[in-house]
């Protein structure tokens, strides 16, 4: 459920707040035409969405596919590549997470969303062992920009995908095969083994029917005898199945791994930045290794976090200042967890933290030290206003 404001509690909030929006009828501020167009955009941009779940598709050891049907309202519609936040209580924290929808938009009864397991990982270690047929999960509307879009994509588009960031194509793919639209796509897919490949089958089906269709896995650790690419997604194999590169669109989405290996090898292929779209895909996995991390803090220090209001936390230094927070029962608002929909932001009163090159953090943010907390890590200690 979606948490009251504090204010709503106060004895006569009901009373005042009827008065209010009397008022604002009998000034003309409120109209049917006002109220329908409302109604209508919170049809498109539910701030929260009940969802059962009516279906678990194991996909692989470590990947499985929840179904979800909404309970209380029609599903909003999508485009291809968005996600949807889910928000979580496990163990007493509250928190959320992201995830891709890997059904096609052009039915509206139900998102798939495709989970796999992360070592230590809270939320996907919960969905995949302890979420059954008939839970209740809690969302927002489908949020995010990584989707196609005729005005500025060529139609041909490259899709270079390394582990669960197969999500956002695979729906891409069955909307195009499944609507016959005119559009190309060469997917290449990095996994470590075979086993890894999530919709291995499927893919192979679609691309022995549709022409405009191409998957090619890549296996970095091959079993002996295989036959297909191997190793990396690099310059030289994108060259040999791509051949001509114009007339191209690159889109990428996987771990951070994938983005630090694969941006260079397109830059040097002469591939212009604004050829390339990347989806976002969490926080780094490992912070202290990122370029401009401070020799002398190690990921396990811990510094004092204080609220305005007098609380305190410890956090670790390699642990996203969000999730320090979630974890002492303090939840700001969270969607992309990313750096990219600044829905989290703090603002920080005293101490420094890190954050990586490129998020994008707005020019006003940084004047009035706001930072994005899901991608901030406390350098020393902080005292901070949410």
């Amino acid at each position: 459920m979606m948490r009251k404001g504090i204010w709503q509690e106060f004895d006569g909030y009901e009373e005042i707040a009827g008065e209010i929006e009397n008022s604002l009828w009998a000034a003309g501020e409120r109209s049917f035409d006002k109220v329908l167009a409302a109604r209508y955009i919170q049809r498109l941009h539910p701030r929260q969405l009940k969802l059962r779940v009516v279906d678990v598709i194991q996909e692989t050891p470590s990947t499985r596919t929840l179904r979800l049907t909404p309970v209380d309202a029609a599903l909003p519609p999508f485009l291809a590549g968005q996600y949807i936040p889910l928000y979580l209580t496990i163990g007493g924290i509250r928190t959320s997470r992201p995830y891709s929808i890997s059904s096609q938009p052009r039915q509206t009864g139900f998102y798939d969303i495709t989970v796999r397991r992360v070592p230590d990982g809270l939320a996907s270690n919960y969905l995949m062992d302890d979420v059954k047929i008939g839970n209740l999960l809690e969302s927002a509307g489908p949020q995010g920009n990584f989707y196609f879009n005729p005005l500025f994509h060529d139609d041909h588009m490259v899709c270079i995908a390394g582990g669960s960031g197969i999500t956002p194509f695979m729906s891409m793919i069955r909307e195009i095969v499944e609507c016959g639209l005119d559009r190309t796509v060469t997917l290449l897919y990095g996994n470590r083994q075979l086993d890894d490949v999530i919709f291995h089958d499927e893919l192979e089906r679609i691309a022995a029917r549709f022409d405009n269709i191409t998957y090619i896995p890549v296996i970095e650790k091959p079993a002996e005898g295989y036959r297909g690419a191997c190793g990396y997604i690099n310059a030289a194999l994108l060259k040999e199945m791509l051949g001509d590169l114009q007339g191209k669109t690159f889109f990428l989405c996987g771990p951070q791994g994938l983005y630090d290996f694969c941006l260079p090898e397109l830059e040097s292929l002469g591939i212009e930045r604004r050829k390339i779209r990347k989806e976002m895909y969490g926080p780094p996995g490992d912070i202290c290794s990122y370029p401009g991390w401070p020799e002398e803090i190690a990921a396990e220090d811990r510094f004092t976090v204080t609220l305005k209001d007098g609380r305190t936390v410890s956090a670790r230094a390699g642990v996203p200042l969000l999730v320090s927070l979630e974890k002492k029962g303090i939840v700001p608002s969270s969607i992309c967890r990313s750096g990219e929909c600044s829905m989290c932001r703090v603002k920080v009163l005293s101490g420094k933290v890190f954050q990586p090159a490129g998020t994008p953090v707005r020019r006003s943010d940084t004047r009035y030290g706001y930072v994005h907390s899901c991608v901030s890590y406390p350098l020393e200690d902080l005292e901070i206003m949410i």
